[in-house]
């Protein structure tokens, strides 16, 4: 591992060279410069670790060569020298910028404690810098597939909004990856450094979910033992994702609106108010005007919401995507499993891109993970995709073009159903909705349950 380099700008040849000897004591490479436009020249073909400059030099002012330098890389630590009476400009050059500052006559040992405190900071700055990297690969923009004309444009939509504080609403049918768009509008923005806080709003109980949203106060009910905090309190200074929030009760949308508007909120027993800075994100595969229309979602809380709205298409409209989901999804089952995926048959790609995947790109990431573990080989092919996995043959695209959006829902709740012998939980956790929302849409769509008399038949209305 190569050692860290220090660049050191001083115009006195004497001083230049103690500060150099003093820091290759520490075991650090050094470059050394007389004048601000040498040091320039060599921080930009050679870049240090550490830089420390003299405050007045011949040519530039070490202010900007502070400037300068923290323009060609900002993680840069800059260490100021100054004489006694410069000190008041070297503070203003911490303001500005400096890791610190030393006074002339130089303390050789105050020298070298800065220098492996200014390395040490450099080697956390890279760390966290390498960490924020990895974690936009991740959530951000990079690890969404946008081959299709419809995905590029969502992905410019997250440029445009993410470093903004709007309220988005995120809409597209169960599997097409809202909460995937969420965390990116977070990675992206500046609020990538706090917390992302998902909650599911079709997965609790109205007393549950509002404990969930904003938190409880001990004895507040049976069971509440201790302080708890909310998801909005969590989520402070970073984003609340709002997942099925048509599915939030009444009561529950009251007091979300509230916090929109106020910024504040109080805990389930709660006297005194919160204040948060949360920026909320939402989704639903619902149609919240619709939802308005009946009576059943608050039309202020709508409007609240949907600032703006961001629309993500079902599979079955961007099949250029298909094949570069599967390549990935078959890359990290591999990975997963200790499967040893060597090739892949093109027919296993082109049986994917013929099915409209009602479930959406979970659906398909479970395909393609369950072929990878059926998968007797190295080579990955058609006969290894699973009839009996919930992924059988859908509606063909020709009959799906004539079909309502109902229709196609129904179909794909049903075929999910008597793929898991209609064991809603099993459905809901494929499908990736709340098994309340399974057991709404079998009574929407009147599906005959096997065993449950009361069920209405499959026949029923559509």
């Amino acid at each position: 591992m190569s050692q860290p380099r220090v660049l050191v700008i001083e115009d006195d040849p004497d001083g230049c060279r103690s500060v150099a000897e003093a820091i290759r004591d520490l075991g650090y490479d050094v470059l050394v410069a007389s004048t601000g436009a040498e040091g320039l020249r060599l921080f930009e073909n050679e870049p240090a670790d550490v830089v420390l400059t003299d405050l007045v030099l011949p040519d530039i002012g070490g202010q900007d060569v502070l400037t300068r330098i923290l323009g060609m890389d900002d993680q840069t630590p800059v260490i100021i020298m100054t004489a006694y009476g410069t000190v008041s400009s070297a503070v203003q050059t911490v303001k500005a910028g400096a890791y610190d500052y030393l006074t002339k006559p130089l303390d050789l040992d105050a020298l070298q404690t800065k220098v492996a405190r200014a390395v040490e900071a450099r080697k956390l700055r890279s760390e966290v810098a390498a960490l924020r990297r990895s974690l936009r690969e991740r959530n951000g923009i990079e690890a969404m597939i946008a081959r299709s004309p419809q995905m590029r444009e969502i992905v410019e939509q997250i440029r445009h909004l993410a470093d903004t504080n709007a309220t988005v609403h995120i809409t597209g049918e169960s599997g097409t990856g809202k909460e995937l768009v969420a965390r990116a509008l977070h990675a992206e923005s500046r609020r990538a450094q706090g917390p992302f806080v998902a909650v599911n709003c079709g997965a609790f109980t109205e007393s549950l979910l509002e404990s969930e949203l904003f938190g409880h106060e001990k004895g507040a009910f049976t069971g509440a033992v201790a302080r708890s905090k909310g998801a909005f309190e969590r989520a402070d200074c970073g984003t609340l994702f709002l997942d099925e929030v048509g599915d939030a009760p009444k009561p529950v949308q009251v007091k979300l609106l509230r916090v929109l508007e106020e910024r504040e909120f109080f805990r389930v027993g709660g006297q005194e108010p919160i204040k948060v800075d949360t920026r909320v994100i939402s989704a639903s595969n619902r149609d919240l005007e619709d939802l308005v229309r009946k009576g059943e979602f608050r039309e202020d809380l709508y409007y609240r919401l949907k600032v703006v709205t961001i629309r993500i298409p079902p599979l079955r409209e961007r099949r250029e995507d298909i094949r570069p989901l599967a390549e990935r999804f078959v890359a990290a089952a591999g990975r997963e499993h200790g499967r040893n995926i060597i090739s892949v048959d093109p027919s296993f790609y082109e049986a994917l891109e013929r099915r409209d995947w009602p479930g959406n790109v979970r659906e398909l990431r479970n395909a393609v993970e369950a072929a990878v573990l059926m998968c007797r080989g190295s080579r990955l092919g058609e006969n290894d995709l699973r009839r009996d996995a919930g992924i059988a043959d859908h509606v063909p695209a020709s009959a799906a073009a004539n079909m309502t959006m109902g229709e196609i829902e129904r179909d794909a709740l049903i075929r999910t159903l008597e793929s898991c012998g209609w064991n809603r939980t099993v459905a809901a956790r494929r499908l990736g909705i709340s098994r309340r929302t399974i057991q709404r849409k079998i009574r929407e769509y009147g599906l005959a349950v096997p065993g449950d008399p009361q069920s209405r038949s499959a026949g029923g209305e559509r």
